[in-house]
């Protein structure tokens, strides 16, 4: 009986966060902060991560990413997509989860369009769905802990970071992607 209000209360809670995160959005200026600060750690940490910028034809940059759960999990994010350097737009990432998980996990999403029809594609869906309207193929970095940005053929392409460098084994599946007005 226990578990079942407790599993209740936790859906409410993640239906009452997915609803209101504007309650607690952050402003543009600090999105904007928070990315800076994302890529300059993805270009110390990670060789070839300013080639990899500077081929892509927009970089969507979540800097903080937190997914907490207890059997039901959720996650949600703020970031912006940078076209040249320059902020373009800003999106909430959201997604849902059910399985064993227990705690919570801050991490940092980047997502790299490589062409110009993935970009496209992205800015005109409202509601982007990872895995259904686009794949993201998750880079790891190899020996020497750099890119080869020559070996990348996906027009879409993701990295993951927790506050160490890049984490391994993670997927974006089934996060949804949407504009939002800051």
């Amino acid at each position: 009986m226990f578990i079942r209000h407790l599993s209740v209360a936790l859906v409410a809670w993640f239906a009452l966060v997915a609803a209101s995160p504007a309650s607690h959005a952050e402003s543009g200026p600090e999105i904007d902060a928070g990315v800076h600060e994302t890529m300059q750690r993805f270009f110390r940490q990670v060789g070839g991560a300013r080639e990899l910028a500077h081929k892509a034809v927009g970089i969507l940059v979540f800097p903080s990413v937190v997914k907490a759960g207890f059997g039901i999990g959720g996650e949600y994010g703020e970031g912006a997509l940078l076209i040249g350097g320059r902020t373009a737009g800003y999106y909430n990432t959201v997604s849902g989860s059910f399985g064993f998980q227990i705690g919570v996990q801050a991490r940092s999403v980047i997502i790299a369009f490589m062409t110009p029809e993935a970009l496209r594609q992205f800015r005109k869906t409202a509601g982007w769905k990872v895995g259904a309207d686009a794949s993201v193929a998750i880079i790891t970095v190899g020996v020497g802990g750099s890119i080869d940005t020559n070996k990348i053929t996906s027009p879409v392409v993701g990295f993951i970071l927790d506050p160490k460098g890049l984490m391994y084994n993670l997927t974006l599946e089934g996060s949804k992607i949407s504009r939002i007005s800051r």
